[in-house]
């Protein structure tokens, strides 16, 4: 499948933006600008299993596309959601379960990197 692999996150763009409308204070935004983040994806049909590492913590995720399930953020921050493939596109949309923000996150291959971008609304 097109995403399997292990991607570095070399660059993340309006990330600190994204982060402090999320609610994330300064520090942990700044600790989450160099954090080293290495995504690993392996996808069988519909079903994705993530490994996320980082510089601060290790964490596995299983989902199936178009089903709800729970995610913590690295700072704490419970979100519930799905993902759905948009043609090529890997597309998230969770809800924090404190204050019902929305969180979307895509995912796409671009000549040969994985570019992921994140907003709230």
């Amino acid at each position: 499948m097109a995403f399997n692999g292990t991607w570095k996150v070399d660059r993340n763009e309006n990330y600190d933006k994204f982060m402090e409308q999320l609610g994330v204070n300064v520090v942990k935004r700044k600790l989450g600008e160099h954090d080293n983040l290495k995504i690993t994806i392996e996808q069988n049909g519909d079903k994705f299993h993530i490994k996320e590492s980082s510089t601060f913590r290790t964490k596995e995720i299983d989902f199936t596309l178009g089903v709800q399930f729970d995610y913590t953020m690295a700072d704490g921050t419970d979100l519930t959601g799905t993902w759905v493939m948009e043609g090529e596109t890997l597309k998230g949309t969770f809800n924090r379960k404190d204050n019902n923000k929305v969180l979307t996150t895509t995912r796409a291959l671009v000549g040969g990197e994985l570019v992921q971008v994140s907003a709230t609304h």
